[in-house]
């Protein structure tokens, strides 16, 4: 299993073979370092547990912080007997991934705050004519007969986005392993410098 970090960077467009558009999203993918390898003996399940963005500074460095000094630490869940190669200090770079394979971006979304909904649930909305007045983009009837209650789970307004977001089979069009870049087609959750979990 291959898998990566990494920080979202934005979007922009190449030309493939055949001379069309392909809109790209632009990722520093690593280095990252194997800290932890964790084994169903020991822990009760295998992942592997690396670290991104070594902070360099030491008044920047928290106590937790002091025996793995990274930014952002991550596991990824492996299957057994097919990472026994990794271990602790190794790094783990985008030279890793090939063009033309197809990866698994996972992301926290753009938060987009308190919404009505329409915007959240893509509700109709009422008429705009008709005598309906400020109440084009109302919710409308949330009760039911019989025991009069709000049943839960009913779509309603409220906050929108901020959620985990996984994208599967995203084509990897470029990688650069002079700067750690990689591009895929399409889009991936976040905004920029959204932390990203790359797997194969």
């Amino acid at each position: 299993m291959k898998f990566i970090l990494g920080k979202k960077l934005g979007m922009s467009q190449i030309f493939d073979e055949q001379g069309d558009v392909v809109p790209v999203t632009l990722i520093e993918a690593g280095p990252c370092t194997v800290l932890q390898i964790k084994t169903k003996e020991k822990d009760g399940y295998e992942s592997v547990q690396v670290g991104f963005e070594k902070i360099v500074k030491k008044n920047k460095i928290k106590k937790p912080q002091a025996s793995k000094p990274f930014r952002y630490l991550r596991e990824f869940l492996v299957t057994s007997g097919k990472d026994e190669e990794r271990k602790a200090g190794d790094e783990i770079n985008v030279s890793a991934f090939e063009e033309g394979k197809t990866v698994k971006v996972a992301g926290i979304s753009k938060g987009k705050g308190f919404q009505g909904a329409v915007k959240k649930w893509g509700f109709k909305g009422r008429n705009a004519t008709h005598g309906v007045k400020h109440e084009q983009r109302t919710l409308g009837s949330v009760g039911i007969s019989g025991f009069e209650r709000v049943v839960k789970g009913k779509k309603m307004a409220g906050r929108m986005g901020s959620d985990r977001v996984t994208v599967k089979n995203l084509k990897i069009m470029k990688i650069d392993k002079d700067n750690n870049l990689m591009a895929v087609k399409g889009a991936v959750p976040g905004i920029k410098g959204t932390l990203l979990a790359i797997s194969a």
